[in-house]
């Protein structure tokens, strides 16, 4: 199918859903949502984005931009993952219990605002992936307009562009929580850290990248074709040094570079064994 009939397609959906109200991330996804809703529905539209700890500042701040700068109404509200032990002591499906509470924050919400719908930012890429967060979705009655219409993550960078939004090739950004490996005990702490050391990062003109944290020891992934480069020009002890102020004792790069889902490897692995 192309392109344009997925667009069209998407605007159908919306037209039949009259009301909507969006889960806005701010990410690319789940603001091309936005967008289209809005072109479509106008002041039936609301994005509405969830803040927490595992949200960094500013991606949130990149959030309320985006939806100042597509035009649609935006709201905050707060979620409380970090009280529910079944997400802090980070299980394989930690997502499932993050999206848990966000839907069951947004949906109450949507009811009393008179918006029959929650959409989400879900592609089709998502649905082959490990995301356990996408059933607790499901179960609350979250739609996925870009997975329905069977839009792949390439694609919302595509519509993206075609639609001149600036942040077409925005990276992507999930949640902090996600660079911890799984049963490794998530704190406010723990996460401000990961968060300020990719920050740090970021100053320095690198996009595309991951901290991932595991213990004491910070590992920092790049993508492939740019780890040459950034041993060879980067002030590789100013950066431990700026790492350990932040509390790490051990800062190391991670060789093979930077993998969407490279955190889900470990239980590919286990099933391998078993089998």
């Amino acid at each position: 199918m192309m392109l344009t009939e997925k667009l069209e397609q998407l605007r159908t959906l919306f037209k039949e859903m009259e009301q909507a109200l969006i889960a806005y991330s701010g990410g690319i996804d789940s603001t091309l949502v936005a967008k289209i809703a809005y072109d479509v529905l106008g002041d039936r539209a609301l994005a509405v984005t969830a803040v927490s700890p595992s949200l960094l500042p500013e991606e949130l701040e990149d959030a309320i931009l985006q939806a100042a700068t597509i035009g649609i109404s935006h709201q905050i509200v707060q979620t409380h993952e970090m009280e529910n032990p079944n997400y802090t002591s980070n299980p394989v499906n930690r997502c499932y219990f993050c999206k848990s509470e966000l839907h069951d924050t947004l949906k109450p919400l949507a009811l009393k605002l008179g918006y029959p719908y929650v959409v989400d930012g879900v592609n089709a890429d998502d649905l082959h992936d490990y995301r356990p967060g996408i059933q607790a979705a499901k179960e609350r009655g979250a739609r996925s307009p870009l997975a329905e219409v069977n839009i792949s993550k390439v694609e919302v960078r595509q519509l993206s562009q075609q639609l001149s939004l600036p942040w077409w090739d925005k990276p992507a950004q999930p949640c902090l929580s996600s660079r911890f490996p799984y049963g490794e005990e998530i704190t406010v702490a723990k996460l401000q850290r990961v968060g300020r050391a990719e920050i740090y990062l970021r100053k320095l003109g690198l996009k595309n990248l991951r901290v991932r944290s595991d213990g004491d020891t910070a590992r920092i992934e790049l993508p492939p074709e740019q780890i040459k480069e950034f041993v060879l020009t980067t002030d590789l002890p100013t950066i431990v040094s700026a790492f350990q102020k932040l509390g790490f004792i051990y800062v190391t790069l991670d060789l093979e570079g930077y993998r969407s889902g490279k955190l889900n490897q470990v239980l590919n692995r286990d099933l391998s064994v078993k089998a």
